[in-house]
């Protein structure tokens, strides 16, 4: 059982060893209480570096039970936003800031992202990925700190440690506001943006 993931995480040397690694995390009890399993993330089959990386928020119910991120009515439409923006899902690395549900789907707590760090660290490490994309405010917080606004942060490439940052809303918004609203209309446009960068970007995705 894994208590300190920063005493553990940056010696995994694989995306397979850590995932394996993180699925015994014990780090919060309330979320070991209440998961059914630990979502650690997915890397195209076979693959050991991406052009582009997803970060998301954290499991829902579906994710949960499936082991798996973006399952559920949002992992649908991003499926169907990535196709028509030319990155097909099964080319693309997808990751979370928290790995366990928290209950309720309700929003994971500073303390949480705090101690599952160290596991999306070691993710960006070994992914490579030349485009990083956090989808939704917890992941936009995550890169910049408290506070961030993904309407202030969009629309712009940042740099992040020699890596490429788009940072939008999250499918869940998307869904929330409707086939009309803001929020799905700034992630079809960004992720068009991210598509140009990782075609510009030398190697292949999935590379």
């Amino acid at each position: 059982m894994i208590t300190d993931p920063s005493q553990v995480a940056p010696a995994q040397d694989s995306w397979a060893g850590l995932t394996t690694t993180v699925r015994t995390c014990t780090a919060c009890p309330e979320l070991v209480a209440s998961r059914t399993s630990v979502v650690a993330g997915v890397l195209p089959a076979g693959a050991s570096a991406v052009d582009v990386l997803l970060v998301g928020e954290a499991p829902g119910a579906q994710e949960d039970l499936a082991g798996v991120p973006f399952v559920g009515r949002s992992g649908q439409l991003l499926d169907s936003l990535l196709a028509e923006a030319g990155l097909q899902r099964e080319r693309v690395g997808i990751a979370n800031v928290l790995k366990c549900r928290p209950p309720a789907n309700r929003k994971p707590r500073r303390a949480e992202v705090s101690r599952c760090r160290p596991w999306l660290e070691q993710q960006l490490g070994l992914a490579a990925p030349r485009v990083v994309v956090a989808l939704g405010v917890t992941a936009a917080e995550w890169f910049f700190g408290s506070g961030a606004r993904i309407a202030a942060l969009r629309q712009t490439v940042h740099d992040w440690s020699d890596r490429s940052l788009v940072v939008t809303y999250h499918p869940s918004a998307a869904i929330r506001f409707g086939p009309r609203g803001a929020p799905l209309a700034a992630l079809r446009e960004d992720l068009r943006m991210v598509a140009r960068l990782a075609a510009a970007a030398p190697g292949t995705i999935g590379g």
